[in-house]
């Protein structure tokens, strides 16, 4: 799924969004309200898929579940850094815990938020990573 991007958002023009979860619900309804942003939104449903992706297709910003099935967020997180070490990522989870929050940003992560995810949360910081480094990253 990818939407073009609206000329009056220029701050986040060409921002393509990778969204990493196996929700099928969360993956689909974060696409949906990212691509009604101006973003160009792309989806997978786990750590495997996204890594066979960014191979193919670079993109800004990856959000990211912790726990997945086949690869979990966090041996996602290790694995992205190794093949694409200058990645933006946010790491999502509905199973937070100080550990693994350290864990997600001693590996890299930008941010780490609890789900239900929140939008504006979610715009805010990806607004804060966007406009410091909009760099195509992976």
């Amino acid at each position: 799924m990818a939407v073009k991007i609206p000329e009056s958002s220029s701050a986040w023009k060409k921002s393509r969004i990778l969204i990493v979860e196996d929700e099928d619900n969360t993956r689909e309804a974060l696409a949906k309200l990212l691509s009604r942003e101006g973003f160009v939104v792309d989806s997978v449903a786990n750590g495997r898929d996204a890594l066979n992706f960014l191979r193919q297709q670079p993109v800004n910003l990856i959000v990211t579940d912790l726990k997945m099935p086949q690869m979990d967020g966090i041996t996602f997180l290790r694995e992205l850094k190794k093949h694409f070490p200058k990645s933006n990522v946010i790491m999502i989870t509905a199973y937070g815990g100080v550990e693994s929050y350290l864990e997600a940003m001693n590996l890299g992560a930008f941010e780490y938020i609890n789900k239900p995810v929140q939008i504006e949360e979610l715009k805010m910081v990806m607004k804060k990573i966007l406009s410091d480094k909009p760099r195509e990253n992976c």
